[in-house]
């Protein structure tokens, strides 16, 4: 059976994600070097489904090579010729800027040398919020999505940088249509102490709510990940929470623990791991190598649904 037959034969929490992106109209993606079967074959299988329009930037001969040697139908997409994978990424961010498209995806380059372009001062992407990665997690045994951040971006954020990746999460959430977020500020522990300065700057997040400068969401913190997640362990511990043992945005320390516990959910509990970049003028789209189909399409469908229903409010606002 072929992972495609077995995408849509198999249950996903994914798969409501799915449904509300087609529903919208696709959303006009520029893919940076779409140079390997899977960066181009994931590019095509998202514009086959209805969830985006691709304008494929890389070099053309090499595309138009990949394409014939997968078997994969370029079709009618439009390609943007430029010579490798550096170019490819600067002319990317350069139609974003020029409007474009409402997406921008990862090829098969690395993400460094497109989030170079993205956070150049002068020629890129930058708003005034940080910018921050949410995996969309779909955990095998476990009822809830799970939004983990930030864990690909921000290697030692400071209290002011997980302000914002918080509210990133916080936004995604809300614009694609899940409803209010409970979010739980995570460390080692519960309590707060001043050998793990984690457990400060978690309760300054949620003092920092109460006060309006996070909004969107329900926030608890500091928690350890077991009493994030699981009742009975918030339970044990006497804490009494709407977020506590019921999370469903966990923001992590900092990269390396991020970085841990998305890739022990990944190989340890089979889960996928859906991934967008957040804070800059339009969604991005970093997509692995490693990915499933199913994986692919739900970043996809995550940028694409963000980005109609950005589009929905901007256009009701004016």
């Amino acid at each position: 059976m072929s992972e495609v037959t077995t995408l849509a034969t198999q249950p996903s929490k994914y798969d409501r994600l799915i449904e509300a992106a087609r529903a919208e109209a696709p959303a006009a993606t520029i893919v940076a070097h779409p140079c390997d079967e899977t960066s181009l074959g994931g590019a095509l299988e998202a514009a086959g489904m209805g969830l985006i329009t691709p304008i494929l930037v890389g070099p053309e001969a090499k595309i138009c090579n990949v394409a014939a040697e997968h078997g994969l139908d370029l079709g009618r997409w439009e390609i943007v010729d430029v010579p490798h994978s550096h170019a490819a990424a600067a002319k990317a961010v350069a139609l974003i800027r020029e409007g474009k498209g409402e997406l921008l995806m990862k090829g098969s380059l690395h993400t460094d040398e497109l989030m170079h372009e993205v956070a150049a001062s002068a020629t890129g992407l930058r708003t005034d919020r940080r910018i921050s990665h949410v995996f969309v997690m779909d955990v095998p045994g476990h009822a809830e999505t799970l939004f983990i951040t930030d864990a690909a971006i921000n290697i030692f954020p400071d209290l002011e940088a997980k302000r914002d990746i918080v509210q990133n999460a916080i936004d995604l959430w809300v614009t694609i249509g899940l409803g209010e977020p409970r979010v739980a500020i995570l460390s080692a522990v519960e309590t707060v102490t001043t050998k793990i300065p984690s457990t400060i700057e978690a309760a300054a997040l949620c003092k920092m709510a109460e006060r309006g400068q996070i909004t969107g969401g329900l926030l608890e913190g500091p928690l350890a990940f077991d009493n994030a997640i699981d009742p009975e362990a918030a339970r044990i511990k006497g804490i009494n929470s709407p977020v506590a043992g019921h999370a469903e945005i966990l923001v992590v320390p900092d990269l390396e623990a991020g970085n841990m516990l998305a890739k022990n959910l990944t190989f340890l509990s089979h889960a996928d791991a859906a991934g967008i970049v957040l804070g800059a003028r339009v969604p991005i789209v970093l997509t692995s190598r490693a990915d499933s189909v199913r994986t692919r399409l739900a970043s996809c469908a995550v940028a694409a649904l963000y980005a109609a229903r950005r589009r929905a409010a901007q256009l009701a606002a004016v």
